[in-house]
């Protein structure tokens, strides 16, 4: 694997670094390619229960795809158009929780990816931008797709038309973030959020997410009467009974992820 992308796992948290500041932390086709390998390599190994996916450097979280490599760079976007996004490639569904740690620069498909994580946290320097239409440029983005949903309407076509930048406070007050700080408390805040998903059965939290957002934007009624396969297989997990008998006897639980 390339440089591009610090990759560790401690415990049952992945952590995942862009690593190309200089850059901007753009996504290169070497990245592209890279992080896809991890996403699948985090879904499959049943050890990892959380991921986060942070920056290195202090100017960005990720201006989006490098597009200095000509048509070699555009030729697999597993990560930006595909992969988690799902433009110019199937959609990759992470099952596992994401949590992004965001400072700094977060344009095109750097929002994008910030926006498909579960969890946000952002650094109080941090500007969330679509940049194409000031450059005169527009694409299958699939940031503007993904903008309209999770902001309000008018505040998300005020970015999607105008290319004006939104900061981390009002991003905050929209609902877009979880939490702001400082951006020397960045790397800690997403770790206490990558503990509290740990602290939850890892099993019920990838049911949970799947059932929420595989119905997300179905009618009421529909969501209500259909059965979840992951929800259906974790009534005969381990971690079921290891929740009800620590209840019983009123303590921790030691869930194990089976």
């Amino acid at each position: 694997m390339s440089e591009e992308l610090i990759y560790e796992v401690k415990g049952h948290i992945a952590y995942l670094t862009l690593n190309r500041p200089k850059a901007l932390n753009s996504i290169s086709h070497e990245l592209d390619l890279e992080l896809a390998v991890r996403w699948k390599e985090i879904d499959e190994n049943p050890d990892i229960w959380v991921a986060v996916l942070g920056a290195a450097g202090d100017r960005a979280f990720c201006a989006g795809a490098d597009i200095s490599g000509g048509t070699e760079a555009d030729a697999s976007r597993l990560a930006l158009g595909g992969g988690l996004t799902g433009i110019g490639g199937p959609l990759y569904k992470l099952r596992k929780p994401l949590v992004a740690a965001v400072h700094g620069y977060a344009l095109g498909g750097g929002f994008e990816l910030a926006m498909c994580a579960d969890i946000i946290v952002a650094a109080d320097d941090t500007k969330f931008g679509l940049p194409e239409t000031k450059a005169g440029i527009i694409g299958e983005c699939g940031v503007v797709h993904r903008a309209i949903r999770q902001l309000p309407h008018r505040i998300a076509l005020a970015l999607i038309l105008t290319g004006e930048r939104l900061g981390a406070e009002d991003a905050l007050r929209f609902g877009l973030v979880n939490q702001v700080v400082r951006l020397d408390e960045l790397g800690s805040a997403a770790t206490a959020w990558a503990e509290k998903l740990c602290a939850a059965s890892p099993l019920a939290v990838q049911a949970a997410k799947d059932a929420v957002l595989s119905r997300r934007d179905m009618p009421l009624d529909i969501a209500l009467s259909t059965k979840y396969e992951l929800i259906e297989a974790y009534a005969n997990s381990k971690d079921v009974r290891e929740g009800r008998a620590a209840f019983e006897e009123k303590r921790l639980p030691a869930w194990t992820g089976s």
